[in-house]
């Protein structure tokens, strides 16, 4: 049963919730939806009152409203604070997904980009990113493999999907003061499309992100990240046999500048022995919203 009692501190809530303290105070401060206790020292404590009004708002702002509108929603009483159908929105991103990879097969364009317009109204950029075209991307390059579409098919929705996911990463404002992540795609990878979707999730949890996208030069990464000094760095990799040396330059890299994060992702991996997998673990982030947010808390 959930108490007033406040015991939670902002870095918790912050893991559960799955967003930056820096954004979460910002929100208290603008639209003072909660009213957190101050311990001795000075610092926030919620109650599991406070979290279940936030993890409410955070639905919300999942679903496709704005935090400003969310707040104004609950200050309105017009809903109660209950738990989300997700079967149901899960259906709903299933069928948003095959309806827009019905459109990019036959090459529409202007009804591609209809379906997407619509997607954005309902969910967030974020979900949009990772719970539609990821899993189409996916769908995507599973049916050129088996042959049951045109090399032109998946350039297309490649091209397509590219344009737009790099528009909404240019289009989220960044924020200087939080963690930089540097992310890039491994040695002689050229495919990144998931990288971008990942670089997009991370923008939007309020990372400073800096995206480079294709592989590049031997010896400029190390250039690279003795000038920004990041926190993170990611390199994405779909081909397995680039695997070896990618894993071989982020064990370099870890070795060379300690104090830097490094995560692999790509589904590459996928491909792995559990044996092999279990080698380089430590590095591995993951494909999915779930796994990133583990592989991010854990570090």
């Amino acid at each position: 049963m959930a108490t007033t009692k406040p015991k939670y501190n902002i870095k918790a809530v912050s893991q559960i919730l799955g967003i930056q303290p820096g954004t979460l105070r910002a929100w208290e401060r603008r639209y003072q939806m909660i009213r957190p206790s101050r311990n001795e020292a000075g610092h926030r404590l919620y109650s599991d009152e406070h979290l279940k009004i936030l993890k409410w708002l955070m639905e919300k702002v999942n679903k496709g409203f704005t935090i400003s509108q969310a707040v104004s929603l609950l200050e309105s009483n017009q809903e109660t604070i209950t738990e989300t159908d997700t079967s149901s929105q899960s259906s709903q991103l299933d069928k948003i997904t095959e309806e827009l990879l019905d459109q990019l097969l036959s090459f529409n364009e202007h009804e591609a980009q209809r379906k997407l317009d619509h997607a954005f109204t309902l969910f967030t950029p974020e979900t949009v990113a990772i719970d539609i075209i990821g899993p189409l991307l996916v769908k995507v390059g599973d049916l050129w493999e088996k042959n049951q579409i045109t090399s032109a098919h998946e350039h297309f929705a490649s091209h397509f999907i590219r344009s737009r996911i790099g528009m909404m990463l240019l289009s989220v404002p960044s924020d200087s003061i939080l963690p930089k992540a540097l992310l890039v795609c491994g040695p002689n990878e050229r495919h990144e499309l998931g990288l971008l979707i990942f670089a997009l999730y991370l923008k939007r949890k309020g990372y400073d992100v800096i995206y480079l996208g294709q592989s590049i030069a031997g010896g400029d990464i190390d250039i690279v990240i003795e000038e920004v000094d990041p926190t993170y760095m990611f390199m994405s990799c779909t081909l397995k046999k680039n695997i070896p040396i990618t894993v071989r330059l982020a064990e370099s890299l870890q070795k060379q500048f300690p104090e830097l994060k490094v995560g692999l992702g790509g589904y590459a991996y996928d491909r792995l022995s559990e044996l092999d997998k279990k080698r380089i673990e430590p590095f591995i982030v993951g494909n999915t919203r779930k796994d990133w947010e583990e592989w991010l808390n854990a570090t």
